[in-house]
């Protein structure tokens, strides 16, 4: 919190008028340095002197002579400048175009449909000679691979559906809704004795003997039908083609994946949301390179509004 409110009126060029006064002493040297004209630099001057309550310059006939308050100042003020061309520095340490980089994520399906493809566009659209190799999400976040820089990023369902990790920093992306998906012209899902009478398929685009489906019903001391279980949902759905099983896929997806040999039953009450979540190491929250990553997938979901 400021002790002043004048300090409020401080600006960056300002602390840099402030340090050329004490290295240079002319006014004139000054102006020219910064390339600002000479009434630019005495509102600058005035400014400084109001808001730190001294004449921080004394003019002699060899020049501005800094008082004692401005000695005393200077190193602080070099510091806070410093500061800001650090910021700076580490923004743009990291330039995608200047050589080949391969990133490292770990995923489930829904990401590969969602998001992947969108976000491959944006960078080869820029020209990135960026690659991404994303293997497929486990039933726990591979939290020592990220925080070793085996992976740079992993993507996983929340809320509370894999275990914690402290050394993790996560950032919620998107939320979704699930949906109760038959064979068009078939039986709708009306309640829950309905749901769980009715055979489903299990598709498992993430490695998981469980979801989220199974942990709510187990809640309520209820368990579903599976007939069969697939690698992702595309199989899943062309196996509810023609039949009477039940899929619940993701709200997202199936509007991705539908057509119109399906329909949507009404929403099942206290079928559970979800939303999918994007982790990384704390060690690497600060990397150039992670963080453009992250910024890449945030903007595709900004620009597609999935957020």
């Amino acid at each position: 919190m400021l002790l002043a409110n004048g300090l409020r009126k401080i600006d960056i060029q300002d602390l840099l008028v402030f340090l050329a006064i004490c290295e240079r002493q002319h006014l004139g040297e000054v102006a020219e340095a910064l390339n600002l004209s000479a009434s630019s630099i005495s509102y600058s001057l005035k400014k400084l002197r109001s808001c730190f309550a001294d004449e921080l310059f004394i003019a002699t006939r060899n020049g501005m002579q800094p008082t004692r308050k401005a000695l005393a100042m200077r190193p602080h003020a070099k510091s806070m400048v410093d500061l800001i061309n650090t910021c700076y520095s580490e923004a743009s340490s990291f330039d995608p175009k200047q050589a080949p980089r391969t990133f490292r994520l770990c995923a489930p399906e829904y990401f590969e449909l969602l998001i992947l493809p969108l976000l491959l566009r944006r960078i080869g659209a820029a020209g990135y000679p960026v690659s991404l190799i994303v293997q497929r999400l486990g039933k726990e976040i591979p939290a020592d691979a990220l925080q070793n820089g085996e992976l740079d990023l992993a993507l996983g369902f929340g809320p509370h559906q894999h275990r914690a990790h402290p050394g993790l920093v996560s950032l919620a992306l998107l939320k979704d809704d699930l949906l109760c998906v038959r064979a068009a012209g078939t039986a709708p899902v009306e309640d829950l004795d309905s749901f769980c009478a009715r055979r489903q398929m299990f598709p498992t685009p993430w490695d998981s003997d469980r979801n989220m489906i199974d942990g709510w019903l187990q809640q309520q001391g209820r368990a579903r039908q599976i007939a069969a279980r697939t690698n992702n949902y595309l199989a899943a759905l062309q196996l509810v083609h023609g039949s009477d099983l039940l899929l619940v896929l993701p709200a997202r997806v199936y509007a991705l994946l539908s057509d119109a040999r399906t329909e949507v039953s009404s929403p099942l009450d206290g079928l559970p949301s979800f939303s999918l979540e994007l982790l990384w190491a704390q060690p690497f929250d600060q990397d150039p390179a992670n963080a453009w990553l992250r910024e890449q997938i945030l903007s595709v979901c900004a620009e597609q509004s999935l957020l």
